[in-house]
């Protein structure tokens, strides 16, 4: 797990990234909670999902916001995060340039800004949203959201209530083929105190579900563009 720096919009960002060995691997940045309420890349929650998508086989970085830690500049209300999430994206292309699947993942502020670099950035193929906080920021800008996903909250959560967050999604519009999916965490609070491992699984569980139609798909598409170029040979001559 080593720490690296790279330039951001306001200067140094502090981060945490694992390469994987394989060629081609995919990718995926994790997004870490509001930064003025403690939020920072070794939130548990954030740390839990960092060794999920390495435990998958991803190269993953996690980074600390503006003014976080050791990243420098000052909170600027998501704007500024956005900026730097779209930078540490740009880092971890420019160490994976062969990878052909990239996903998001935040808590809480995190997600809220996950979603806003998807709608930016058409590459994310996927993304795991914790507890968004949908009675502070609107999520109608999802219209059309480009990628599926899905939408992880606590029954108990009393920061981002989940009936504001379905209320939410009933304004999101969806490209054709893509899916929101929602899963809530029973007994769970906005922190998932005692539920940490329950978010885990169902977060893992709907990663896996998704890399193996990935997979499927990418093993279809190679044989039939294997059937394809064998049609072009031409036929073997008369012995």
């Amino acid at each position: 797990m080593p720490e690296v720096i790279f330039s951001g919009p306001a200067g140094r960002i502090e981060a945490r990234y694992h390469h994987s060995k394989a060629a081609g691997s995919p990718i995926a940045i994790l997004l870490h909670p509001h930064p003025t309420f403690g939020g920072t890349m070794n939130n548990p929650i954030v740390h839990a999902m960092y060794q999920m998508f390495q435990s998958r086989g991803f190269s993953v970085l996690r980074f600390n916001f503006r003014g976080v830690g050791r990243s420098q500049g000052v909170f600027e209300n998501g704007a500024g995060e956005l900026s730097d999430a779209a930078s540490a994206l740009d880092w971890l292309q420019s160490f994976n340039r062969e990878a052909k699947i990239c996903w998001i993942a935040g808590v809480s502020f995190g997600a809220w800004i996950s979603m806003q670099l998807l709608m930016r950035r058409p590459e994310i193929d996927g993304f795991v949203a914790v507890a968004p906080p949908a009675n502070h920021y609107d999520l109608s800008f999802l219209a059309p959201c480009p990628a599926s996903g899905i939408i992880i909250s606590g029954d108990k959560d009393v920061v981002a209530p989940p009936q504001d967050i379905d209320r939410s999604l009933t304004k999101v519009r969806v490209q054709k083929g893509e899916v929101i999916e929602r899963a809530t965490v029973t007994g769970a609070n906005h922190f998932f105190q005692g539920k940490l491992d329950d978010m885990e699984k169902t977060a893992s569980a709907y990663l896996k579900k998704r890399m193996k139609a990935f997979e499927k798909a990418q093993k279809e598409a190679a044989e039939a563009k294997a059937i394809k170029d064998a049609a072009k040979l031409p036929p073997p001559k008369p012995a």
